[in-house]
């Protein structure tokens, strides 16, 4: 058993393909598929299932996953510290955040990070929060930045930052002259909503189970999945919006979207960087963790 070929199994069970592994390892489909074979050979067991149309781990390849993905972020851990002993850290931290804190929170957060680490790269994925919080279950992932929780012991979360999610509306005489209104009166408008598994949209369910609602009690125009999509509908009265302040912050100020305050409901929540807690960080991640812990300590 040697590296490449922990690096081809666990690649494979990111990409569930191995063309797609082969390409983000920079090898050729044929290479990885021997790494494999004489992995599978080497430990006796059958570790990828190729019989459907789909590829997935077996029970023997769940097994070994978790050990190697933990021994090539120690061989990480050993090269980091080797590169930090001669001053020099780099490498390509990837990093998954859900909407709000991918627009609004990394980007700061990179540029601080790059002043102390310039030889590190970047490689930016967004999804919702729920599908984070999935793949770093399975191991896909090492850590992510979300909106939501889930009930699962295997994760670690430190909050880094809260949010306010506000009624948003456009500018029309209409909604200027409503003022305050409450939870009952949003049966009678049209929403555009963000997709199942948002944190956002997770936030507003819970909101309105506190007042006896639901989503099915609301008439929802439209699903949309960006943020920016969705405030450009809005304005263009398409329907209204819960969404989070920081996306809207400049439209406010810009008067080209108002808020309409509803009666009790101040709906808040919170990000946070979340980690499998059994698989251990590789070095970037640690170092980017250990950065945002102190950002968020002052």
């Amino acid at each position: 058993m040697d590296f490449k070929q922990l690096e081809a199994f666990v690649a494979i069970a990111k990409h569930k393909s191995f063309s797609k592994a082969a390409e983000s390892l920079y090898i050729t489909q044929p290479t990885i598929s021997t790494h494999i074979k004489n992995l599978e050979y080497e430990l006796n067991a059958t570790l990828i299932n190729r019989s459907s149309k789909k590829i997935h781990i077996t029970e023997a390849g769940a097994i070994l996953h978790k050990y190697a993905v933990d021994i090539l972020n120690k061989r990480d851990y050993a090269i980091y510290s080797l590169n930090d002993y001669k001053g020099k850290i780099e490498g390509l931290l990837e990093i998954s955040a859900s909407s709000v804190p991918e627009e609004h929170l990394l980007p700061g957060m990179l540029m601080s990070f790059n002043e102390y680490f310039p030889d590190v790269n970047y490689r930016i994925s967004k999804y919702d929060s729920g599908i984070i919080l999935k793949k770093i279950i399975q191991g896909e992932i090492n850590f992510g930045i979300v909106g939501s929780k889930a009930d699962s012991g295997k994760l670690e979360y430190i909050r880094i930052m809260s949010d306010e999610i506000i009624l948003a509306a456009p500018p029309t005489e209409m909604y200027k002259s409503l003022g305050e209104i409450s939870p009952e009166d949003l049966k009678a408008f049209k929403f555009i909503l963000r997709e199942k598994g948002s944190g956002t949209r997770k936030a507003l369910e819970d909101a309105l189970d506190l007042h006896g609602l639901s989503l099915s009690d609301l008439s929802v125009s439209a699903l949309i999945e960006n943020n920016r999509t969705i405030v450009e509908c809005l304005k263009k009265d398409m329907g209204l919006t819960f969404l989070s302040r920081n996306v809207v912050q400049k439209d406010l100020e810009e008067g080209s979207v108002i808020r309409i305050p509803v009666r009790g409901m101040n709906i808040s929540r919170d990000f946070y960087f979340v980690y499998n807690k059994s698989i251990a960080l590789s070095p970037l991640a640690e170092a980017f963790k250990n950065f945002v812990l102190d950002k968020v300590d002052h």
